[in-house]
């Protein structure tokens, strides 16, 4: 899957991005993508990615049949990063997690759909039948569009998360079903 890239896509406001895999020489750029991130979007992520070992630590277990990272460059930049979590065993194994951060002078352009897109392509390539999408529900400019992509909401987690900053939130979990759209990708 990984000879497949890099590919350029065309946002709406007509900016060229490169789609590639993330590398083990992509920690430092990496690294300031996320810190140049806005608090109020790092607050919504897993881990806290102004921590330079957690970027480390995932370039030293990069496994793209584990975890595929997406990123998304303009000149030298990146500007987007996506990434498709999955098990290859047990009874998820036809399952996948996605995840997206865009960064702000980004948002708004089309670039987290085509990256969403990119990897639904991989799962399908992959054998995956559903891809999941958590999100808390304050993110509502999100959950949107990831509705418009035919992903629908399924459960409401109350509380089950809590953001860097220490508050909690309701966890909503949304399904792309991708085995009945297979041929699409």
């Amino acid at each position: 899957m990984v000879t497949e890239y890099p590919k350029d896509v065309v946002l709406r406001d007509g900016t060229r991005v490169t789609l590639r895999p993330l590398g083990k020489a992509d920690g430092e750029q990496l690294f300031q993508f996320f810190r140049q991130l806005p608090e109020e979007d790092r607050l919504y992520l897993r881990e806290d990615v102004t921590k330079r070992e957690v970027v480390e630590g995932w370039l030293r277990g990069l496994d793209y049949h584990r975890v595929f990272p997406l990123v998304a460059e303009v000149e030298g930049r990146i500007v987007g990063d996506a990434t498709l979590h999955r098990r290859k065993y047990g009874w998820a194994r036809h399952a996948a997690k996605l995840r997206v951060t865009i960064a702000k002078d980004f948002q708004h352009k089309g670039l987290g759909t085509k990256m969403v897109q990119e990897l639904m392509r991989v799962a399908v390539n992959e054998g995956v039948d559903k891809i999941l999408a958590e999100l808390m529900a304050n993110q509502t400019v999100a959950l949107r569009a990831f509705e418009r992509m035919g992903f629908e909401r399924v459960a409401v987690l109350p509380e089950l998360v809590k953001d860097m900053a220490g508050r909690y939130h309701d966890l909503m979990v949304l399904i792309y079903d991708l085995a009945a759209e297979a041929e699409l990708y």
